[in-house]
């Protein structure tokens, strides 16, 4: 990549929020616009990267939105405080956004060489959606750098997002796509699946290719932690993939779809916080919040609330 000036524009300077007040220090003011280049060569481990599409979604015939949520989701996060129980007080390096002037396959393959080059420097990186899609070039790039031994992808969704290429791209292809292509050397694993979302043979497809499937029903019986704690033996590297349509309505009301069944933030952030000296969290991809659908800005806050949780891991 010689070129990222062409292919992410930088955020605008008034989402970079402070209160003016040293006694007061926002993330906003602790954070920085840089090219993928300064990024590079800088002290910031992490990164924010923006996706303003949402042309998945509509090949998928969802509703429209998610391509205003990058910007949305930095304004809250921007406002937000460093963690009252964290020693850290750093911000990120924020790259921009994608510039989405190409073909949605041309889009894909750029995200995937920016997110393959910070993770082969060992960055770390927030991807902010746009469409599920673009959890397909996340995971690739994460995967390309070949830096991991055995590592962990946890997908927080509803749906598998596993339907194949005959109908071309769309948010519901990510993960058809990355495990035909990664064969082996990985754990993928679904978590949130519900009943109602996806097709059985969606399902025996993906069971086929070693993916491990943890139902809503299944988490809701037995908690999220323990269903998840078979798969952290030891400390793995991990990239979480989290559309927000993991989550219940009530919680997340706008993505393009949005269900009353789903997941709660408590008991998400607790696991992550219980999980966090076995998650060595190298990469975050959250997808498919649309502010035009959302209540009071409810999702694009639980987006940012999820972000600064993480971070501060």
């Amino acid at each position: 990549m010689t070129q990222d000036l062409k292919i992410l524009s930088a955020v605008e300077a008034d989402l970079f929020f402070t209160r003016k007040d040293s006694s007061d220090p926002r993330l906003g003011e602790l954070s920085k616009s840089l090219s993928l280049e300064d990024f590079l060569e800088s002290t910031h481990p992490w990164g924010v990267i923006g996706y303003p599409d949402d042309e998945g979604i509509a090949l998928s015939g969802g509703r429209l939105g998610a391509k205003l949520a990058p910007d949305r989701i930095r304004k809250f996060f921007y406002k937000m405080t460093p963690s009252l129980f964290s020693s850290r007080m750093e911000g990120l390096a924020d790259l921009g956004n994608l510039i989405t002037n190409s073909e949605l396959s041309e889009r894909h393959r750029r995200a995937r060489e920016i997110t393959a080059r910070c993770y082969a420097q060992g960055k770390k990186i927030f991807s902010l959606g746009g469409g599920h899609d673009y959890g397909y070039a996340d995971v690739a790039g994460f995967l390309d750098s070949s830096l991991f031994e055995r590592p962990l992808i946890l997908n927080f969704d509803a749906h598998l997002d596993v339907r194949p290429l005959d109908r071309g791209l769309s948010s519901g292809t990510p993960f058809y796509r990355i495990l035909s292509e990664f064969q082996g050397g990985y754990d993928f694993v679904e978590v949130g699946i519900q009943a109602h979302c996806n097709s059985q043979n969606h399902l025996r497809w993906a069971q086929s290719q070693g993916a491990h499937i943890l139902f809503y029903e299944e988490i809701r019986s037995q908690g999220l932690l323990k269903s998840l704690e078979p798969f952290f033996k030891e400390r793995r590297n991990v990239f979480l993939s989290l559309d927000i349509d993991a989550f219940t309505s009530s919680e997340a009301p706008g993505c393009s779809q949005s269900w009353t069944p789903g997941l709660r933030a408590e008991e998400v952030i607790s696991c992550f916080q219980s999980l966090s000296g076995q998650m060595d969290v190298r990469g975050v991809g959250i997808y498919e919040v649309s502010p035009p659908l959302d209540v009071d800005d409810r999702t694009s806050k639980l987006a940012a609330v999820l972000m600064h949780q993480l971070f501060h891991l």
